[in-house]
């Protein structure tokens, strides 16, 4: 009778164990199929925004979408694969939502296919897989005569896979892309004449690139006289050495309600004429059109921050940690700005401070500030090193504005009418003179940035050779700052939310927090010691007046202690100085070890509890029957 139950038993576990493999192995192959997906990071990168749900309900006409993938070939590397896998799920979203209007099309362009001759057709561009066949990884959008591509998915741009797509699905539902007049000092169009320099030299920056996408980008040169019309937005770079006409002509500008995007730079360190770089960013005219846009700026005073300083490599090939260098992060953007809702870090290399005019009747919006720990130093200090900015500095104790949006309507900085202008460009006075507004006819929006360098590649990109292709990684919020402030100027602003949809960076804040606080130990020790030493060296020359002449090359008694002294005293304080750093050395490590463990330890042990409470139930359950 045992036996038999023994038997029952044994037959009943064992078939319970392979329905339940049957049941496990059904369900795996069923959620395969069923493509369900679920969006557990914190900010739902993997999910499509408001904006482009707003983009897809307000198509007018469909789009299709060819997804041109070489999934089938033997040595597709398995990160392509993994994110292949993730491009096709996103875009069969875009299918779903848009309710019809996308047509999704998945293309294996495979060797000597059909699919590979339409992919080259279309102008996509492979690269070579070990086995020396050709990889497409790339994207067509078509709509009715128009067409847009993606030449290849760039993996390390993942995070800006949702804005390309929707960007490209807007802009074919408009017939003509916004015009954008550029008034530079800077070559950001590129400069022929360093080309043959190599690694780059000479070519455009990447933010003119990425803006010509989207938008249709003239240069308007600084010697013009006037600003044709038709312009839906004005981006005025570093303007130094612009003719009164052309700055009489970007204020009329702003009076028709025309909007501006404005950088100006106390100290431009990406000016690739180096004796230029401390030159004032704008003639007393321009410095005119700021106050009359109730704006101020003192161009002879950059920022420092002791908040949100930026490690930067020095001539000695140290690294510190410059406070003129501004690294901005989330909790320094104005959150309820459009602009700047979204941004994480941003990068600025030597900034000055805009404030509000007293008394000015605009609406004034910082977008971006610096923290409260900040003072405004000398440019020429700005490149003395960060010991010696911080041996002088003195906190105002309150934060400086790196960037604003200011709205209003505004007046004139030319009341007299248009300035003088060449024999040559009489016609020009003339029509100035017909046309000229003394007060805007409706409002205009400026948003201003106190640095010109925050555009330059080097301060936001990385670039390096992939397969024969120039991979950008982009590495803080420059370049979306500047999408998002043009999208927003111009009137597109359905695009701003999908900007900066994951995270670059995820800092240790306890970490920097331990650090700064021992630099800010290490800087009141430093600062004791140089008082003491100056005030050694005091001591000495007066002693050495007390001398005779004739003494002058002999130390006296009083000298020797003093200096014996001194040196105990400087050994004292060298000793303390390496204590403290032994003791920021330690803390750190000790919290490494603490984060460790956690990671390490941690689930294993959840997981075991949670097995051993499981197997007490089970066996209190068995003990019932």
């Amino acid at each position: 009778m045992n036996k038999g139950s023994e038997t029952k038993k044994t037959f009943i576990s064992g078939a319970g164990l392979a329905v339940s493999i049957v049941i496990l192995v059904l369900l795996n192959v069923i959620i395969s199929y069923a493509n369900l997906r679920w969006d557990a990071t914190e900010e739902k990168i993997y999910s499509l925004s408001d904006g482009t749900k707003r983009v897809l309900s307000s198509m007018t006409e469909p789009v299709t979408v060819m997804f041109f993938f070489t999934r089938s070939g033997p040595d597709i590397p398995a990160q392509l694969k993994i994110y292949g896998k993730r491009v096709g799920e996103f875009l069969g979203e875009y299918a779903r939502l848009s309710k019809g209007k996308i047509k999704l099309e998945m293309r294996d362009p495979s060797p000597d296919s059909d699919e590979e001759e339409w992919a080259q057709k279309f102008g996509l561009r492979p690269v070579a897989a070990a086995s020396g066949d050709r990889i497409y990884f790339g994207l067509v959008f078509l709509a009715a005569d128009r067409e847009e591509k993606i030449e290849f998915l760039d993996v390390s741009r993942e995070e800006l896979l949702e804005y390309d797509v929707t960007r490209i699905i807007y802009n074919l539902q408009k017939r003509a892309k916004k015009k954008i007049g550029v008034i530079t000092g800077l070559p950001l169009f590129g400069d022929p004449s360093q080309a043959a320099m190599g690694r780059g030299a000479g070519q455009q920056w990447l933010v003119v690139t990425e803006l010509g996408k989207s938008y249709e980008l003239s240069q308007i040169p600084p010697d013009s006289a006037v600003i044709k019309p038709g312009y839906d937005l004005l981006v005025v770079v570093n303007p130094k050495d612009l003719k009164p006409s052309l700055e009489y002509a970007i204020d009329q500008f702003a009076l028709s309600g025309g909007n501006i995007l404005l950088f100006i730079d106390p100290l431009c360190v990406s000016d690739p004429n180096p004796q230029q770089r401390f030159q004032a960013a704008s003639s007393p005219s321009f410095t005119r059109l700021l106050g009359a846009w109730g704006l101020d700026m003192d161009q002879g005073k950059v920022i420092a921050d002791l908040e949100n300083p930026t490690r930067v490599r020095t001539g000695n090939n140290t690294i510190e940690a410059s406070p003129v260098w501004i690294s901005l992060k989330g909790g320094f953007f104005n959150r309820q700005e459009v602009v700047t809702a979204r941004l994480e870090s941003m990068l600025f290399p030597v900034a000055g401070a805009i404030n509000k005019k007293d008394g000015a009747q605009i609406d004034f919006e910082p977008l971006a500030r610096s923290g409260s720990n900040a003072s405004l130093i000398e440019t020429f200090k700005a490149s003395m090193g960060s010991s010696a900015i911080r041996r002088d500095f003195e906190s105002a104790g309150k934060p400086f504005t790196l960037a604003a949006r200011v709205t209003g309507t505004f007046e004139t900085a030319f009341p007299d009418g248009p300035p003088e202008v060449k024999e040559g460009d009489k016609s020009v006075k003339k029509a100035n003179a017909e046309s000229h507004i003394s007060k805007g006819k409706k409002n205009s929006t400026i948003i201003v940035v106190s640095d010109a360098d925050m555009l330059a590649d080097d301060f936001y990109v990385q670039k390096s050779r992939v397969l024969g292709f120039t991979m950008s990684n982009v590495f803080n919020d420059n370049l979306n700052f500047v999408a998002n402030a043009v999208e927003y100027l111009t009137g597109s602003d359905d695009l701003i939310s999908l900007r900066s949809r994951g995270t670059f960076e995820r800092p240790f804040t306890a970490v920097l927090e331990l650090e700064r606080k021992a630099q800010e130990k290490w800087l009141s020790k430093e600062k004791e010691l140089t008082a003491r030493a100056e005030s050694a060296n005091r001591r000495l020359r007066e002693l050495e007046q007390q001398k005779d002449s004739t003494q002058r090359m002999i130390l006296s008694p009083e000298q020797e202690d003093e200096i014996a002294g001194f040196r105990e005293e400087r050994a004292r304080i060298n000793r303390e100085l390496k204590e403290v750093r032994k003791n920021l050395r330690a803390d750190i490590d000790a919290l490494g070890t603490r984060l460790k463990a956690i990671n390490i330890f941690l689930m294993p042990v959840i997981v075991s509890i949670g097995g051993l409470f499981f197997g007490i139930y089970r066996q209190r359950k068995m003990r019932r029957k």
